[in-house]
């Protein structure tokens, strides 16, 4: 039986960025350790270029998950930071899911390291809640393809959407006439591709 069209809106919308820890980082196989990374940044710019309110969380920082990766703390020095002390799941924590609930959106983008935990115990735990719940795969890695795609099974049978970071922004973004340079910046800062198209797009349209 088919679902209805849940789409998503940048008016209702806020990212959960799970445990994106520098140890945790060396563990994930299932995309290229570059590749990832990149992913990673590239929700993280979609975040701030939508003004979407970005929640960031580390588990037992101080023990070999390690700190957050600098780059978020970067792009999002004032947003809400939860150290948890122990939690695994994100959700069992009061703080991040006050922080979750003082932002008054429903729809929840998550991602986070690793898929079938960091990742899949907050989604299901927000589905529970009512939230709706999309999940960016590529912005979140585990250690192999045969945990990736249990994680994928289990939340996309609880209701959780899988996006791509690239699926996402477009989905937000809705028309292109509503800012082509900016959209356009933020895919060729992460689609080498992407930067040759639209350098020809701005060559043609400047009439160089």
């Amino acid at each position: 039986m088919s679902k209805p069209y849940i789409r998503l809106d940048k008016n209702n919308a806020a990212v959960l960025l799970v445990d994106h820890q520098c140890g945790l980082l060396s563990i994930v196989r299932d995309i290229e350790p570059d590749r990832f990374k990149n992913n990673v940044l590239a929700l993280a710019d979609l975040a701030k270029y939508f003004k979407l309110p970005t929640i960031l969380t580390t588990s037992f920082e101080d023990g070999p998950n390690g700190p957050l990766v600098p780059e978020l703390k970067e792009i999002f020095p004032d947003a809400p930071y939860i150290a948890r002390p122990g939690q695994i799941n994100a959700w069992d924590n009061e703080d991040f899911v006050k922080a979750v609930k003082a932002t008054g959106k429903k729809q929840l983008i998550v991602a986070g390291v690793v898929t079938e935990v960091c990742v899949a115990f907050p989604a299901l735990s927000a589905l529970e809640e009512g939230y709706e719940v999309f999940v960016v795969t590529d912005a979140s890695g585990t250690f192999n393809e045969l945990t990736r795609y249990s994680a994928w099974n289990r939340m996309s049978a609880a209701g959780a959407q899988l996006m791509t970071w690239f699926g996402v922004a477009c989905e937000l973004h809705r028309d292109w006439r509503n800012d082509v340079e900016g959209l356009g910046a933020l895919f060729s800062n992460h689609i080498p591709d992407y930067r040759n198209l639209i350098n020809s797009y701005t060559t043609i349209k400047s009439g160089k």
